[in-house]
């Protein structure tokens, strides 16, 4: 199994991790707990955990080597969709020291 990190700087963790369980949670195994301010995503391919902290979203992925760049992609893509107006930027680090993927705003999204 490998491993991604990322950790998104925001004013409201909570409420973007809570949305991003929900959303997801129409096609897949999702959970949020309001009290302890942590979720997990469980995909075919890997699991992602979320864990809201004062001012910042961290984010985790596992997985198969092969199937790390998807799952950095579908949850970053779908967490900045929903921040557009902060303008949330996921940038992933591989635990191997490689740097992962990339989701941001490009023009696109609206």
């Amino acid at each position: 199994m490998a491993r991604s990190t990322a950790r998104v700087t925001t004013d409201r963790p909570a409420r973007y991790a809570k949305q991003l369980a929900a959303h997801m949670g129409r096609k897949i195994t999702a959970e949020w707990s309001e009290e302890t301010g942590r979720g997990t995503l469980a995909f075919g391919a890997g699991r992602a955990e979320l864990v809201a902290e004062e001012g910042a979203l961290l984010l985790a992925v596992d997985g198969e080597a092969e199937n790390l760049a998807q799952l950095e992609d579908v949850v970053g893509r779908h967490l900045v969709r929903f921040g557009t107006r902060d303008e949330l930027v996921v940038a992933w680090q591989r635990e191997n020291g490689e740097a992962g993927t990339v989701q941001r705003l490009t023009g696109e999204e609206g």
